[in-house]
C-alpha cells in the first residue's frame, strides 16, 4: 500500500507526527514485512517549508498520482487549504477519490478544507469546530452529520480536529489494518495516559 501526505507550504508538522512516525519505522506492525510506502505529493516538485521550518521535497506532483484500493491520501492541516489556488486541487482530487471508494483522511485545515467543497455534506465527519464551518463556507451543509469528537471514521473517510494528532494517528492505523486490534488500544492508551501499565500491554501484543 502507498500512504500518500499532500504536502502544501506551513504544513502543520505536530499533526501526522505520531503516523508518519509508526508507518515509517513499522516498529509495531503485525507484519514488519508489510508493503507500506510514505509519498509525499506536492502541487509543483519544488520543496515547501512546513510550519516548523522543516523543508520538505515533494516524491510527485499532484498530475501524477493514482489511487489504488488500498491506498490512502493524507491532508494534513496547513494556512494554504483557505486559497483555493493551492488547496483546491488536492481537495478537489480528494472529493472525486471518496467518491470513488478510495480512502483519504484528513485532519484541521484539511478537514474544513473538504468542508468548504462541500465534499462532507452527507457524511459523518468532524473537523476544527461546526459553528466555523457554518459561517465561513456556503457550500457546506453537512451540520446534520457533524461528530463532536476529535476524530471519525466513516468508511474510507477520516477526519480529526488539529488537536487530535493521536486520535487521527488512530484512526487511520486502523484503516489501514497494519497494527494488530489489541497493539494499536495499547498503544493508543499508552501515549493518552502515560501510564506504564500499557507499555507492557504493548510489549506483550507484539509477542507471537
Amino acid at each position: 500500500m502507498k500512504v500518500y501526505l499532500a504536502v502544501l507550504d506551513t504544513l502543520a508538522d505536530w499533526e501526522i507526527a505520531y503516523l508518519t512516525a509508526e508507518l515509517y519505522s513499522k516498529r509495531f506492525f503485525r507484519n514488519p514485512e508489510t508493503d507500506c510506502e510514505i509519498l509525499k505529493v506536492g502541487l509543483k516538485p519544488s520543496p515547501i517549508r512546513t510550519m516548523g521550518g522543516m523543508e520538505i521535497k515533494p516524491d510527485l506532483v499532484l498530475p501524477e498520482l493514482s489511487l489504488d484500493e488500498n491506498d490512502l491520501l493524507v491532508l494534513p492541516g496547513s494556512e494554504f487549504w483557505e486559497d483555493p489556488q493551492h488547496g483546491d486541487p488536492f481537495l478537489h482530487f480528494a472529493g472525486t477519490a471518496l467518491a470513488e471508494g478510495r480512502n483519504v483522511a484528513a485532519i484541521c485545515g484539511g478537514a474544513d478544507g473538504l468542508a468548504r467543497i462541500g465534499a462532507l455534506n452527507h457524511r459523518p465527519h468532524t473537523a476544527n469546530n461546526k459553528d466555523n464551518l457554518l459561517a465561513s463556507y456556503p457550500e457546506y451543509a453537512g451540520a446534520a452529520h457533524y461528530q463532536e469528537a476529535p476524530a471519525w471514521r466513516d468508511a474510507n473517510l477520516i477526519t480529526a480536529s488539529g488537536l487530535a494528532p493521536l486520535e487521527f494517528a488512530r484512526e487511520v492505523i486502523g484503516l489501514l489494518g497494519v497494527f494488530k486490534p489489541e497493539t494499536l488500544e495499547a498503544w493508543y492508551r499508552l501515549f493518552q495516559t502515560r501510564e506504564p501499565q500499557y507499555f507492557g500491554d504493548l510489549v506483550a501484543s507484539m509477542q507471537p
